[in-house]
């Protein structure tokens, strides 16, 4: 008889209600799925969202796609790891469509469907007789067990501690993403990044790892701007009405490439108005659709415009890249963290709405 565990969960049941805690059953590994022990799971803004009711994810559900532990168990078809194997969990896509063969999963048609419907390709349920969805984001994390896919868990090294392996999955990739992949930012350029969170910190880092001059942090918070000063922003601005006119006195015209982070509408709209000629605007946060960049400087500046999901990143080969630059002291992302237990849950997502927290990281089964 193929073996059933019991698993510890904080269940999002109802649109912004406290989570709860309950104990369900997972069923065995498919082929392809690998079963881990969860130690750390990174809390994103996406969870947030989701438990809010602000994406189409069914409730109830269990959330949280930044998780990191041990391998547990294998499918028959898995050889890539083992159990016993530490490893991070993160974005899910199918592997067979032209876009994730060609090296661009975060971008897979049937992304929506396997990250955010609460369910497999198939629309099936490793849960055994309940009604919480699961595999969110291919794994379901904010759980002692989580059911993920060969194609979402990579290795950690040995010398990465858990609990920093977690918080790379998901937002921090996707802001280091924006600025190495998707905008392939140049040495001596200038780099203006809207919101000073755990993804625009993440691009601050990831523009000096790229050799960026001037590195420019914008967000409504003074100790968001004196963390990102700390970690490698040259200039820091408080948002406001004067932003772009600041921007071009310190970049002699406008910024080079710019990064919206922050996900509020108006950043957006300053971001493309704060580049200079033929400069490049990466929009990442999840901005309003209502807001409207101004086309007008875009085509009087030969400027442009590109969505970003996920930071362009293939993580098998991105998450080691990020892994060596942590080790050599240019990536340090730690940083932003504040570990919670995970009956601290809603403590946790509380700060991090409040701004008082960059980056969440639920404790949930062991070191690591």
């Amino acid at each position: 008889m193929a073996l059933q565990r019991s698993v510890t969960a904080a269940v999002s049941r109802s649109a912004g209600e406290p989570m709860s805690f309950e104990e369900l059953t997972l069923g065995p590994p498919r082929d392809d799925e690998v079963l881990v022990e969860v130690h750390y799971c990174g809390i994103c803004h996406t969870d947030i969202n989701c438990h809010h009711g602000r994406a189409p994810t069914p409730q109830p559900v269990v959330l949280g796609h930044e998780g990191a532990g041990t391998v547990v168990e294998v499918g028959a078809g898995v050889s890539t790891v083992v159990p016993g194997d530490r490893v991070l969990m993160t974005f899910m896509s199918c592997g067979r469509c032209r876009t994730c063969l060609t090296g661009r999963p975060a971008y897979c048609p049937s992304a929506l469907a396997l990250n955010f419907l609460g369910g497999r390709a198939d629309g099936s349920n490793a849960y055994r007789d309940t009604d919480v969805r699961g595999h969110f984001f291919g794994q379901s994390s904010f759980a002692t067990l989580a059911m993920a896919n060969v194609r979402n868990v990579v290795p950690v090294p040995d010398g990465i501690p858990l609990d920093r392996a977690a918080v790379l999955g998901c937002g921090i990739m996707t802001g280091a993403g924006a600025v190495l992949n998707s905008l392939r930012v140049t040495p001596g350029s200038s780099v203006a990044v809207f919101g000073a969170g755990a993804v625009g910190i993440a691009a601050v880092m990831a523009a000096r790892i790229a050799g960026a001059s001037t590195v420019i942090a914008v967000d409504a918070l003074s100790a968001r701007l004196e963390l990102a000063g700390s970690l490698g922003a040259s200039h820091a601005l408080l948002a406001g009405p004067d932003v772009v006119a600041e921007l071009a006195a310190l970049t002699g015209g406008g910024a080079d490439f710019s990064i919206e982070a922050s996900g509020h509408p108006t950043a957006l709209i300053q971001a493309v108005d704060g580049l200079g000629v033929g400069g490049t605007c990466a929009a990442v946060g999840t901005v309003n659709v209502e807001a409207s960049p101004s086309w007008r400087s875009l085509r009087l500046k030969g400027a442009t415009i590109r969505g970003v999901v996920e930071g362009d990143a293939n993580p098998s080969v991105f998450l080691p890249e990020l892994f060596g630059y942590h080790n050599e002291g240019r990536f340090p992302f730690e940083s932003l963290m504040a570990t919670y237990e995970f009956s601290k849950i809603g403590e946790a997502i509380a700060d991090a709405e409040a701004g008082t927290a960059v980056k969440p990281v639920l404790a949930i089964g062991g070191p690591g």
